[in-house]
């Protein structure tokens, strides 16, 4: 790979400018396509427009708007400039983004229209979709731009997390610290990238899974097909119409998938391998994954906001990665557990150069995650005999009952393995006996049925007796967050709704799908 230091500019000139690097289908009737030059001019027009503005160097610029091919020359046109893009959450209220802006200090959002309407009021605005005098078409002129070279420690961009518990938090990170991250996934044979490759996004760009992807795809001359969101019909037709090779998703996204009826009606000859992460998985969707892509190679990644994607990758000594596993910790960074019963779990502590620098304006949180540059992650860890790391659950996750500690993704995990199981999410209940008690919404396959008592019989069978969950609620479909995960905070507050209205035993209970 060609290497500059700014993030924002991971274009090997050597290698053929003319070749296709996305194709939009924001309008899936009329693709729009462009050139790895085209969407370099882009973004070397995107940095000349803001320098002209007169915004100085470090200014955040923040992007709001459904994945599009501007989205992405922005995002780099801004980092090119030596200013920090701020990719903003679309998904949350109105006054959360205006918390953004203000939070971040804002000084000018690139939008969509629906976006640029909630946000006139508080910053100048760029739309998209805005064909006048005043849109990024008019304003903003495609010309080469010669990149800042960013100091060792400056911020290339700033994600906010998703704010499971209290305000979403800003996590800066460096144009070093990603570069880094690029390189290590690549010499540690985590993925090889090669040209022309055939990429697909759908996951939101405002999260780290998409947009580290997007950064590997031009790094490497690839081709990435952006769809605006995730929908199941879009995403089975892109897959196979464009003969993509190479996915990376959140494991919620392919459960969706597999729940089309007619999904082998569809191409995927060119499909090599599918990289998932972002969220935990369980061997019955491997399962119905690896028997829908029987030809692809299925691999299970991990990594967070703060500390980057590069942490794991295949075993030194050639060993098979087990199902389910993240993999082997890779040589360029560091590792230990934390708070462990054992030598062997614990929660995963990493130390790497794509490690934040600290929480934006929040001194006392970055304090309590970060210490000489190790960050506490909350991911509860085990690692088996031969060096392969597993995924528990989250430490915050973890709720007591009967004085035992119970992990939602081990109970979920006993739930899938059920046949008649497509997925399943646990939660805690408060109990005045056991503190919490454990209750699940299930899903069921398509083609099967199982009572309420069945399911909690088979996890007694499973697992210990204080793991399965003295309630069941069935649904048809898990309520999601912004991040493509499934939304617990919803259940939570659903789960306390049936138990105070006794409405376990009734139909499926109802609520908004964001």
């Amino acid at each position: 790979m060609h290497t500059l230091s700014n993030l924002g500019d991971l274009i090997d000139r050597a290698l053929p400018q003319s070749r296709v690097a996305i194709i939009d289908l924001r309008d899936a009737a009329q693709p729009r396509e462009y050139t790895h030059q085209q969407i370099d001019e882009l973004a070397g027009g995107v940095a000349h427009f803001l320098l002209r503005q007169g915004f100085a160097r470090g200014s955040a610029i923040a992007i709001a708007s459904l994945n599009r091919a501007e989205y992405i020359a922005a995002y780099f046109g801004i980092m090119r400039a030596g200013m920090v893009a701020v990719p903003l959450n679309i998904k949350v209220p109105r006054d959360t983004l205006h918390y953004f802006v203000e939070d971040a200090a804002i000084q000018l959002a690139f939008a969509d229209g629906e976006r640029a309407a909630l946000l006139y009021e508080v910053v100048p605005v760029v739309s998209f979709d805005d064909d006048g005098e005043n849109g990024f078409a008019q304003r903003i002129v495609p010309e080469p731009f010669i990149s800042v070279t960013p100091e060792a420690d400056e911020v290339a961009m700033m994600l906010y997390t998703s704010g499971s518990t209290g305000r979403p938090k800003g996590v800066p990170l460096t144009h070093a610290g990603h570069r880094w991250a690029l390189d290590a996934t690549r010499t540690g044979g985590v993925e090889p990238d090669a040209p022309q490759a055939r990429y697909i996004v759908a996951q939101p760009l405002f999260n780290m899974n998409g947009l580290f992807l997007t950064k590997r795809v031009f790094a490497a001359n690839g081709l990435l097909v952006v769809l605006p969101a995730f929908s199941i019909e879009s995403y089975l037709h892109a897959l196979s119409h464009y003969q993509i090779n190479i996915v990376t998703a959140v494991p919620t996204m392919f459960a969706r998938l597999l729940r089309d009826p007619d999904i082998q009606r569809y191409d995927f000859s060119q499909l090599q391998k599918v990289m998932l992460g972002s969220a935990p998985m369980t061997l019955g969707l491997l399962a119905r994954i690896r028997a829908a892509f029987p030809a692809v190679t299925i691999t299970h990644g991990y990594g967070t906001t703060e500390a980057g994607p590069a942490i794991f990758g295949p075993h030194p000594e050639g060993l098979p990665t087990p199902p389910l596993s993240l993999g082997y910790p890779l040589p360029a960074g560091e590792v230990k557990f934390a708070d462990g019963h054992s030598g062997d779990e614990g929660v995963l502590m990493m130390r790497n150069p794509a490690v934040t620098p600290g929480y934006h304006r929040l001194a006392e949180k970055s304090a309590q995650v970060l210490q000489e540059g190790w960050y506490y992650s909350g991911d509860v860890m085990r690692r088996d005999e031969n060096g392969f790391y597993f995924f528990v659950g989250r430490a915050d996750d973890m709720f007591v009952c009967s004085g035992e500690n119970i992990y939602p993704g081990e109970v979920e995990k006993i739930l899938e393995s059920h046949p008649a199981v497509r997925q399943a999410s646990v939660v805690p209940l408060a109990d005045e006996e056991r503190s919490q008690v454990p209750v699940a919404f299930v899903v069921l396959q398509a083609d099967k049925a199982v009572t309420r008592e069945a399911l909690k019989q088979h996890a007694l069978a499973h697992g210990p007796a204080y793991q399965h969950p003295r309630r069941i609620a069935f649904v048809t479909e898990l309520p999601w967050a912004a991040t493509n995960k499934v939304d617990r905070n919803a259940l939570r507050q659903l789960a306390a709704t049936l138990e105070q209205q006794q409405r376990w035993e009734a139909s499926e209970p109802e609520w908004q799908h964001g």
